[in-house]
């Protein structure tokens, strides 16, 4: 069952792959809502983007990633692993997103973004790099205890509706 539930957030770190390859298809501004701020006005100030684009690309971003990451992780736990119990269901969740959160640490800001040029947005490479130390301990710190926090309300809710 463990490695079953290793491959499901495999399963789930290729998806967030997925929606990041899509997001810079067009270049990296595409994903600019994802950069700190001083990022983001450098590509407003060289015409890049607007404001209003960087928005509704963050509002966008939240609206499909979000509800569509918690429906992939729900199936897999209740639906195709049939968990029952908040136990049961809370490992499996935590597990499921921990194994993204590194994913996303290690593969996606740690290489992809950290050391090839897929993520650089010209103008910008001065303000490298785009992931502080900083914004390293805030991923870490959310990608912990938030993934955490957020697998044992899932299961808590999960628990009420299924019994």
């Amino acid at each position: 069952m463990i490695l079953q539930v290793i491959l499901e957030g495999i399963g789930l770190g290729i998806l967030l792959i997925l929606v990041c390859a899509i997001g810079i298809r067009k270049g990296a501004v595409g994903m600019v809502h994802l950069y700190d701020t001083e990022v983001q006005d450098r590509c407003i100030k060289l015409g890049l983007t607007t404001h209003k684009k960087i928005e509704r690309s963050a509002l966008i971003s939240k609206a499909v990633c979000v509800p569509g990451y918690i429906a992939y992780v729900l199936v897999c736990v209740y639906a195709v692993n049939g968990a029952q119990g908040f136990l049961a269901g809370f490992w499996q969740l935590l597990v499921i997103l921990s194994v993204m959160n590194l994913i996303d640490r290690f593969l996606i800001d740690g290489y992809w973004v950290g050391h090839t040029n897929a993520w650089t947005i010209p103008g910008t490479e001065d303000l490298k790099p785009y992931i502080t130390a900083k914004d390293k301990q805030k991923k870490w710190l959310f990608g912990t205890v938030g993934m955490t926090i957020i697998a044992a309300v899932l299961a808590a809710i999960m628990t009420l509706f299924i019994h």
